[in-house]
C-alpha cells in the first residue's frame, strides 16, 4: 500500500524539509504558514468555541461584567500546552469587548523600550496579546508591573546620576498573556493578572465536533466514522486535528472521490505515519528502542536519545510528554521504562512483571 501513495508529495505546501515532516504533522506548535491556514477556521466568538467549557464561562462573565461597568475587564493569563487555543481566545476577547487586538511574543521584548514603544501606542480599551510572556526580558517585565497596575511607565532618559525618569500615562488597556510553561512566570508578574485560566486537553468527542466544523468551512464532505479516526489520533489538541484534517483532506481529493470516509482517513494517516493513538515515526522510534533494544528499560534519556539518533532535548520535550501522558512511558528515578501498554502497542508481549518498574513506581 506505501509504494501506491508514493507519488504524492505530503510536504508541498509546508515550510518544513522532509526530514521534518513527520515531527512537524503531529507537533502542537504551528509554523508561520500554518497560523495563515490557521486563521481561516478560528471561532469568532465565545459561544462557538468547542469544549474549555469552564474556562470560556469563566472569561464570559469577566467580560460580560467590564461591559456592565464600562471599564478594561482585569488582565488574563491563559496557560497550556500548544495548539489548545490561547491565541484564539485572545483574539475573541478583542472581539467580544469591540476593541482591536495587539499582538506580540515575550522573545520579541528584549528591552524595556521595546515594550514601552508598544503600550504608549494602544488605543484606550485596546486589548494587547503577548504570547509566551514567560520568554520576555527582565526589563521589560518589570516595566510591565506599573503598566498593568497604574497604567503608566517610567522612561528613562538619560544614564548614571543625570538620568531621569519620565512618567507616562497609557490609556487604559487588557492585557492577555499567553503561556505554556506557567512554572516559569516571576510570581510578581502572575500576582498582577486577575484571571488566571488552565486550557485542558480536549476529549475525542469535542475533537469530533472541532473536525466536523473546520471539514465544513474547507467545503469537505467527511463522514462520522472518517472524523473519529482524526479525532482518535489529535493527541487533545485541535491544532493537530485540523492540520491532519487538511492533509486527509488532500488524499481524498487526489486517491478517494473527494469525501472522507472511515477508510479514507485510515490510508491517508497511514501514508503519514500517524497510527492509531496519534504517535509519528520518531514517537515509535522511541518506544521501539526502550522495548527492543532495553527490554523494556530503565534506561537514561540521553541514552535513549543516542539509540534513536536524536538530541536529548528533543526526546525529552517532544516525545515523552505525550508518551507519559498515552500511559506508553514511565518516568522512574532510575530512567525511562515502557509500560506494558507500549509493549502491546507494539504488537510485544510484555516479560514477567517481576523486577520490572511500574508507572506507579515514578
Amino acid at each position: 500500500m506505501e509504494d501506491e501513495y508514493d507519488d504524492i508529495d505530503v510536504t508541498a505546501d509546508l515550510e518544513v524539509s522532509p526530514e521534518e515532516w513527520d515531527r512537524a504533522l503531529t507537533a502542537a506548535e504551528a509554523t508561520e504558514l500554518e497560523r495563515k491556514a490557521e486563521a481561516g477556521i478560528r471561532p469568532g466568538k465565545l459561544d462557538e468555541i468547542i469544549g474549555q467549557g469552564r474556562v470560556r464561562e469563566q472569561i464570559g462573565l469577566i467580560l460580560e461584567g467590564a461591559r456592565h461597568r464600562g471599564t478594561p475587564p482585569d488582565h488574563i493569563l491563559l496557560s497550556g500546552p500548544p495548539g489548545l487555543g490561547k491565541t484564539t481566545l485572545s483574539m475573541i476577547i478583542a472581539a467580544e469587548l469591540g476593541v482591536s487586538l495587539r499582538q506580540t511574543s515575550g522573545p520579541a521584548l528584549e528591552r524595556s523600550g521595546d515594550l514601552a514603544a508598544i503600550l504608549t501606542s494602544l488605543e484606550p480599551n485596546e486589548v494587547l496579546f503577548i504570547d509566551e510572556i514567560h520568554r520576555m526580558a527582565r526589563p521589560a517585565e518589570e516595566l510591565l508591573y506599573t503598566a498593568m497596575e497604574d497604567f503608566r511607565v517610567d522612561v528613562v532618559v538619560g544614564k548614571g546620576p543625570g538620568a531621569t525618569a519620565i512618567p507616562l500615562e497609557l490609556e487604559p488597556f487588557t492585557l492577555v498573556g499567553a503561556t505554556t510553561r506557567a512554572g516559569l512566570l516571576t510570581g510578581p508578574l502572575r500576582d498582577r493578572f486577575g484571571f488566571l485560566g488552565q486550557l485542558e486537553f480536549y476529549s475525542e468527542d469535542e475533537l469530533e465536533a472541532i473536525v466536523h466544523r473546520s471539514a465544513a468551512i474547507l467545503k469537505v464532505g467527511i463522514t462520522a466514522e472518517g472524523a473519529v479516526q482524526i479525532a482518535g489520533r489529535s493527541r487533545g489538541t485541535p491544532r493537530i486535528a485540523n492540520r491532519l484534517l487538511r492533509r486527509v483532506r488532500d488524499f481524498a481529493q487526489v486517491r478517494a472521490a473527494g469525501t472522507i470516509t472511515e477508510t479514507v482517513a485510515v490510508d491517508a494517516l497511514h501514508l503519514y505515519d500517524v497510527d492509531d493513538l496519534g504517535l509519528d515515526r520518531l514517537d515509535r522510534a522511541v518506544l521501539s528502542a526502550l522495548v527492543k533494544t532495553f527490554n523494556g528499560g530503565p534506561v537514561g534519556p540521553k541514552t535513549l536519545a543516542v539509540a534513536v539518533g536524536e538530541q536529548p532535548d528533543t526526546v525529552e520535550e517532544v516525545c515523552e510528554p505525550f508518551l507519559v501522558r498515552a500511559g506508553l512511558l514511565a518516568r522512574t528515578p532510575r530512567g525511562r521504562v515502557a509500560t506494558d501498554a507500549a509493549w502491546h502497542h507494539l504488537g510485544l508481549r510484555p516479560p514477567s512483571a517481576e523486577g520490572l518498574f511500574r508507572t506507579g513506581d515514578a
